[in-house]
């Protein structure tokens, strides 16, 4: 009912055949493969990783890629990036949505129906500016994505954790709030979620919620926990920054009760891909401690399914 993967980010030194042979080797449905810019200068945790390289290949390559995608029988569940498309800088900028949009057409070429990234923002001005950026930059790509037929699922990542993104975080996509704005501004039935519920735990808000009242724009779904610290919270308070007072944690050792978030989706019907997304500082101190933090995560969430 539920097809369980994993976002390729975490086995940044295997190949996409070694991906996805690791995937079927531990009984993994679907892998999210990372379409990072060969050209990257992207130097944060987890960026950068490209196990399909949408620039380097032709519209001939990607056919033939799709024909041999369609001999292994793990699936790619979406194709991810994950920049900040209204950067401040504008240049950069340009070049983020310029690579969303060769991201969309070659997963139209290899027939996988998911992009996924974030929306972005001018992390230095409010919310309402970045609404009128939003409203200036997105409907083109949202066009195009629905003359393909691609769905996009925004991450609702703030993107705010350091002093690097303060005051405001790199992404819009953050609160109910604001989806129900940003979907207003374009009503596309492609243009979703993909939804991440330990984002929500942290700003302290109810993590099931959106499964209920955003059933229709569930695209894609990324399993991570949290770990929120009472003692550190009480310290620094909700304003400091968030790795203050929270750690992303593996599916298991967090926060989030999974068998309650897999009812949710189970009882909206939700019958998309669920992949785990690794971002467990402690389980990077090896390629071994990595492969241990997928399997332990695919035990935690196997448990709750059929």
């Amino acid at each position: 009912m539920l097809d369980l993967g994993f976002v390729s980010a975490i086995l940044p030194n295997k190949n996409l055949w070694e991906v996805l042979d690791f995937a079927h080797q531990q009984q993994f449905a679907c892998v999210e493969i990372m379409c990072w810019p060969t050209s990257n200068a992207d130097t944060r945790r987890y960026a950068g990783v490209s196990h399909i390289a949408v620039d380097m290949l032709s519209y001939e390559d990607l056919l033939a890629l799709k024909a041999q995608l369609a001999l292994h029988p793990v699936k790619i569940s979406a194709l991810g990036y994950y920049p900040n498309p209204l950067d401040p800088n504008e240049e950069q900028a340009l070049y983020y949505r310029e690579h969303i949009k060769k991201i969309i057409k070659a997963a139209a070429v290899l027939g996988i129906g998911n992009v996924n990234t974030f929306v972005g923002r001018d992390y230095t001005k409010n919310v309402v500016y970045n609404m009128g950026k939003f409203t200036e930059v997105w409907p083109e790509i949202i066009a195009l994505a629905d003359s393909l037929d691609i769905k996009i699922g925004i991450e609702n990542c703030p993107m705010f954790f350091t002093d690097d993104e303060w005051p405001g975080g790199k992404n819009l996509m953050t609160t109910p709030k604001i989806w129900d704005q940003l979907f207003s501004i374009i009503p596309s039935k492609n243009f979703g979620l993909n939804y991440d519920p330990s984002h929500m735990v942290f700003q302290m808000m109810d993590y099931t919620y959106p499964i209920y009242h955003y059933a229709e724009k569930l695209h894609h779904v990324h399993l991570k926990d949290v770990k929120v610290y009472p003692e550190k919270l009480n310290r620094v308070g909700i304003l400091a920054n968030p790795l203050e007072y929270h750690s992303p944690k593996i599916p298991g050792l967090g926060d989030i009760h999974w068998g309650k978030f897999i009812s949710a989706l189970n009882d909206v019907r939700y019958r998309g891909p669920i992949v785990i997304e690794v971002e467990d500082k402690a389980y990077e101190g090896s390629d071994e401690d990595i492969e241990r933090a997928i399997l332990s995560a695919r035990n935690h969430i196997k448990q709750y399914l059929p």
